[in-house]
């Protein structure tokens, strides 16, 4: 699968799961949510049926048998092939060594935050907070809870990183709302000046519009 084909860690999903063992579709979603890794990739049922054709397709799985449990719909067993065992190969490799920009929701929050009046602004954050530690500590229980059944970390690896990214984000935001409340974030004057006249926010004196902040050619004064 050429890379810019990628797009989709549901098919990934899919083949380690056809990795292990042949399973039809439906087993293939059971394993993801009883491994908690829809908690990772994003799971719908719609989905894995086109990803599954898909992968048929470009030849990475092939079917080995259709069975039938009374009235129930046939149900296809697929099989991984050596090709999708080299896929896997492939892609891991791509996402384990290869940092790439993910265009979080919260960056591009960030990056039109004038948007919003700065009180408001404010209380969103307070509110983004109350969440993340919610989660933290919803997702810091879980993990007590496999490492008292003594289940192996390797297998619990990415909610590890999620913890600590969510950890890194609250020790930002944090620092976000104090810098606002004690009025040390830089440009705050201009934001609560901006929506005290009434005025449509637009980059502050001395950043022109159209232009980016490092690499535009900015006039020089």
């Amino acid at each position: 699968m050429p890379m810019g084909r990628r797009s989709n860690p549901l098919a990934l999903a899919v083949l380690v799961a056809l990795f292990e063992e042949p399973l039809h579709p439906y087993e293939v979603a059971n394993r993801l949510k009883a491994r908690k890794k829809h908690e990772s990739v994003r799971l719908n049922y719609g989905s894995l049926y086109a990803v599954v054709e898909s992968l048929q397709r470009r030849g990475y799985i092939a079917a080995r048998s259709t069975e039938r449990e009374g009235r129930l719909p046939p149900r296809t067993v697929y099989e991984i092939t050596d090709a999708g065992r080299q896929e896997i190969q492939d892609w891991m490799s791509d996402l384990v060594s290869t940092p790439v920009h993910e265009y979080p929701s919260f960056e591009v929050a960030l990056s039109f935050l004038p948007a919003l009046p700065p009180d408001q602004a404010l209380q969103l954050l307070q509110g983004r907070i109350q969440s993340l530690e919610v989660e933290q500590a919803r997702d810091l229980g879980q993990r007590e809870l496999m490492a008292r059944h003594s289940f192996p970390r390797l297998f619990w690896v990415e909610s590890e990183f999620r913890t600590a990214l969510r950890q890194a984000e609250l020790d930002y935001v944090h620092q976000l709302v104090l810098d606002m409340r004690s009025g040390e974030l830089d440009g705050l004057d201009w934001w609560r000046q901006v929506y005290a006249e009434g005025d449509v926010p637009v980059y502050p004196p001395g950043i022109e519009r159209g232009n980016s902040y490092g690499g535009g050619d900015h006039e020089q004064s």
